[in-house]
């Protein structure tokens, strides 16, 4: 991705749009889009936020609280990559809308290699643990860099074969997060063999909400998804399908129907994923080319919009838009069709009652009614 560094002030600029309250990737990068710099969105959101009937603009963070947060991040010894800059993961980059900024501490490099990721069940078999560990190493003995989430089980053992040659951890809590506490030596390994992925703030201790998150970025860091085991309400389903939404591949190890943990893999195999027996099937069935964005196509470039007609036609549009919504996400494309209006006015409309409150927009285009 094309893109030079942003300065200082930009940079904290962006960490504040990035950390503002109900704005997530999705408003972040329409509001990128439209005013060009997060300097100018920062000026608009509580206007835009009135604009759809709210009393006030969400929280954002003051300057001086995301300049504490860089310099948390760096006495750490991690960089703040941001989403525009030309260093930022380009798998990352052509995710839509991409995560606006990574904390990452060890080799951020290492990013940029061809990668699949390795995940499964915390409570794992010896099997399986003994399979993942074999997988990763043969995964970067060819090549390839492993990225799982460091959790127990499946996720260890992955780190743990492929540290030799590669190996990214994506945590949910900030990058200082070590969860769980136990992996407290694999953490520092990673940091000092490997590379450490958050994107959330320095100092968050993980919650649940922070999980599927942190899934998204670890299917989003790479070519395709490998399920060791996983139980059928397991968070490795989610990250298999977000990657199959990404457009990433998706494999399954097959195991046996006695086995609780068996049951979500099998039910992806049957479901369509490939089947893995060993990281042979893997390396063949990344053969077929992944269509990502352009590798100098900005994500965040702005065109010229005329403000006040785009106002007009948000206000025009924005009681219907909110009309259709309910607590049943519906894809934003959706809205467009049935109010018959411009994308760029629908999903104007969708950040401004994002912004107040009153809607929520989700990963994979989707949108719902909140509260």
């Amino acid at each position: 991705m094309s893109g030079g560094a942003l300065t200082p002030a930009q940079r904290a600029d962006w960490l504040r749009l990035a950390r503002a309250e109900r704005i997530g990737p999705v408003a972040f990068r329409h509001l990128i889009l439209r005013f060009g710099s997060a300097e100018a969105a920062l000026e608009a959101v509580p206007r835009l936020a009135r604009r759809a009937g709210a009393a006030k603009g969400p929280a954002i963070p003051s300057r001086a609280q995301a300049e504490d947060e860089i310099a948390a991040g760096e006495a750490l010894g991690a960089r703040l990559l941001c989403a525009r800059e030309a260093d930022f993961p380009p798998l990352l980059a052509a995710l839509d809308p991409p995560p606006p900024l990574i904390w990452t501490l060890g080799e951020a490099a290492i990013l940029t290699r061809p990668a699949v990721a390795v995940v499964g069940a915390r409570i794992a078999s010896a099997a399986g643990q003994r399979f993942a560990r074999q997988l990763a190493a043969d995964l970067g003995q060819a090549g390839y860099l492993v990225v799982s989430g460091m959790a127990r089980g499946i996720d260890a053992a992955a780190h743990e074969g492929s540290l030799p040659t590669g190996s990214a951890a994506v945590l949910a809590g900030g990058i200082d997060d070590v969860y769980p506490p136990e992996h407290q030596a694999l953490y520092e390994r990673l940091a000092a063999e490997g590379c450490v992925v958050s994107e959330s703030q320095v100092g968050r201790r993980a919650q649940a909400r922070d999980f599927p998150r942190r899934n998204r970025l670890i299917s989003g860091l790479s070519l395709g998804v490998v399920v060791v085991e996983a139980e059928q309400r397991s968070g490795s389903l989610i990250t298999a399908r977000l990657a199959g939404e990404q457009g990433r591949e998706v494999f399954a190890v097959p195991g046996s129907p006695l086995d609780p943990r068996a049951k979500g893999t099998n039910d992806l195999i049957r479901q369509g994923a490939a089947l893995c027996e060993s990281a042979e099937d893997v390396i063949r069935g990344l053969q077929r080319p992944f269509m990502a964005r352009e590798a100098d196509k900005d994500p965040f470039r702005h065109g010229p919009t005329d403000e006040a007609a785009l106002d007009a036609a948000i206000d025009a549009v924005r009681a219907k838009v909110e009309a259709l919504l309910s607590p049943t996400p519906i894809p934003r494309d959706e809205l467009v069709r049935l109010t018959g209006a411009p994308a760029a006015t629908v999903y104007g409309a969708l950040v401004e009652l994002a912004l107040a409150g009153r809607a929520e927009l989700l990963p994979g285009g989707l949108v719902s009614s909140k509260g």
